[in-house]
């Protein structure tokens, strides 16, 4: 049987699978994951749908991920907030909110399930997930037993993690525990939060600022398919952040505190002259360029072609190589794009 998955990917694309698996119990989705990897099936496991492209069907067992629940408790310093997998991320953020837990309000409105965040270290507006990470609870398929790791242990990266890397297709993200300071301290160094006041802004302004401005400058993946940023922001060395500023003096970076420069990869495009460009229904959004959109009937191979030009083309103007943030997914698990 063949079941499609245009609902459960946010770009919109036309692939199916050979069966599909929601669960909602904690329980239940150890239990299926575990058979399917002692028969060497294939499995994917399916949050959001917001950080994937699907090139290909899928020859196996896509495992939707709905768990919920969420356990607050707090010692004198601190919030701790205990997770399910499967609630969305955007209500955990508002939940928090209405609580007067403040820290996750620079990432509203990001895309996707609580048990991918730490996958791909989400971040926005100068805040990263792992600044909250506490502990991560995870099914180890290769042993059939449920693990739990620290912070340090997840080996967290710019839009990196250890479940990309030694643990990837091994872990099965369960749950999710945060730690948040209730001595809050604003994040507002970074594009149009710069304007506030840190003496007077609340996490509500910050949020409401945050919301509006990704809406503004974000389609809505319900109207017109995407993944959000399709692109990492690139990290170059002082050197190599001196050497382009003197070339490009209008280039959009942001110093980090190793030294290094995130340069702005929706500025890189834009100025290669993107924007609008497409192949097939695969095209660069005209408001934001760093997000790629399916205009209609765009396929995964289309989306993965225009990927590939847009890297091309800004290697040859800049000398700096951009990486895709989404999936790539063939027809048993994850491929390189091409």
């Amino acid at each position: 049987m063949s079941i499609s998955l245009v609902a459960f990917n946010t770009f919109a694309l036309q692939q199916n699978c050979n069966s599909l698996v929601e669960v909602t119990s904690k329980a239940e989705l150890i239990d299926i994951c575990n058979n399917l990897y002692k028969q060497e099936l294939p499995m994917l496991v399916l949050g959001g749908g917001s950080n994937l492209v699907f090139t290909e069907d899928y020859d196996g067992t896509v495992v939707k991920v709905s768990t919920k629940g969420i356990q607050f408790t707090a010692d004198d310093d601190y919030q701790y907030i205990t997770i399910q997998a499967g609630e969305n991320w955007h209500n955990l953020v508002e939940s928090c909110l209405q609580k007067q837990i403040d820290g996750l309000e620079n990432m509203a409105l990001i895309p996707g399930t609580v048990g991918a965040a730490p996958i791909q270290n989400i971040g926005a507006y100068g805040v990263e997930f792992n600044r909250f990470c506490y502990e991560i609870e995870f099914l180890q398929l290769d042993t059939g037993h449920l693990v739990r790791f620290n912070n340090q242990q997840c080996d967290f990266g710019y839009r990196e993690s250890i479940f990309k890397k030694q643990l990837n297709n091994l872990a099965v993200i369960t749950e999710v525990t945060l730690k948040l300071a209730k001595h809050w301290v604003p994040v507002i160094d970074y594009g149009p939060l710069q304007h506030f006041d840190p003496s007077t802004v609340t996490a509500k302004q910050i949020f409401d600022c945050v919301c509006h401005t990704r809406q503004s400058k974000l389609p809505d993946p319900k109207v017109l398919g995407n993944v959000g940023s399709f692109f990492k922001n690139p990290l170059v060395s002082t050197k190599a952040y001196n050497q382009l500023k003197l070339r490009f003096t209008d280039l959009v970076a942001y110093q980090q505190v190793d030294g290094q420069y995130k340069l702005a990869a929706g500025w890189l495009i834009d100025y290669v002259g993107l924007k609008g460009f497409h192949i097939g229904d695969a095209a660069v959004h005209q408001e934001q360029a760093l997000v790629l959109v399916n205009l209609g009937n765009a396929t995964g191979k289309q989306v993965c072609q225009l990927a590939l030009y847009i890297i091309e083309m800004v290697f040859d103007k800049f000398g700096v190589i951009l990486q895709p943030e989404p999936r790539v997914m063939g027809s048993v698990g994850e491929i390189d794009i091409k």
